[in-house]
């Protein structure tokens, strides 16, 4: 009788398991990345964009039972390009997500789009139309839609020399990963100052707040490292903070030391005649900002 019991339970059992939803398909297990933590967060840090982002190359979905709009590290993916675009077996790709801070769904320099990498793949298999990728690294969930540009892996850039910061030439705190408004040391966000006025990666700020006091200094905030710079923008990283940063923060870039047996400077202000940059206007607070 035991045995009896136990043949039926074993076939009930893998009835059960046949009947079963298979869920996910997956690649071949993906090889480890081998970078560091410090990389791969920088890999995933915030950028922002002043137009829509072109999105030829797309992610369109899964090898599954069922549709599914969701995926994460090693799943399969399918992108809407194969060997007649030019896609070949081992290629990687960034795959990143824009999104709109304006309620049209547009990106406009009072109102720009924040670009989020969510991840990045590796190509499995080709054919002449579409392809398979396999999803090397998951910054967030990897949604149908999500677009793709070439990987190339960031490096930590080497700290530049310290010293005063400078007056009454401020930038200010943007946006950081998914829209984020506040953030917290070793956080990412962007800055709306760039290689146009003279940040390179490895530069040193100083961060300030606004109290709206009468006479009073501006409070000094937050430090923080620019890790990635393009022409109009520079993202950075938070290394110290003493309260939270928030989108409209001042933002000083630190010049090299002064000459010795020079006076140290006063606390800094802010000069109210000059307007606000053009992100933090009227349009750019009407869209939550």
């Amino acid at each position: 009788m035991p045995s009896i019991r136990l043949t039926a339970t074993f076939a009930a059992s893998s009835l059960l398991a046949a009947a079963l939803p298979v869920f996910a398909q997956r690649a071949p297990a993906h090889e480890p990345t081998n970078l560091s933590p410090e990389v791969l967060a920088l890999a995933c840090a915030p950028a922002v964009a002043f137009e829509m982002p072109a999105t030829p190359l797309r992610v369109t979905g899964g090898q599954d039972s069922f549709a599914r709009r969701l995926y994460s590290t090693s799943d399969l993916l399918t992108i809407n390009a194969g060997r007649q675009n030019g896609i070949e077996v081992g290629q990687q790709y960034f795959v990143r997500r824009p999104l709109p801070t304006s309620a049209r769904g547009t990106a406009t320099r009072r109102a720009p789009a924040a670009i989020q990498t969510v991840g990045w793949i590796k190509v499995y298999a080709i054919d002449d139309a579409m392809s398979l990728a396999t999803v090397t690294h998951a910054c967030d969930t990897i949604e149908v839609g999500d677009y793709l540009e070439p990987l190339s892996l960031p490096s930590m850039p080497a700290l530049a020399a310290g010293g005063a910061a400078e007056r009454n030439n401020y930038g200010r705190v943007m946006l950081g990963y998914d829209r984020r408004r506040t953030f917290g040391k070793g956080d990412f966000f962007v800055l709306d100052r760039g290689a146009n006025e003279g940040i390179t990666p490895g530069a040193r700020f100083v961060l300030y707040r606004d109290k709206k006091q009468a006479e009073n200094f501006l409070y000094e905030l937050a430090e923080a490292v620019a890790v990635s710079v393009s022409a109009e923008t520079a993202t950075l990283q938070l290394t110290l903070a003493r309260d939270s940063v928030e989108a409209g923060d001042y933002v000083a870039l630190r010049k090299p030391n002064q000459e010795a047996g020079q006076p140290p400077p006063a606390p800094a202000t802010v000069d109210l005649q000059k307007p606000a940059p053009s992100f933090v206007g009227r349009d750019a607070r009407r869209a939550g900002f």
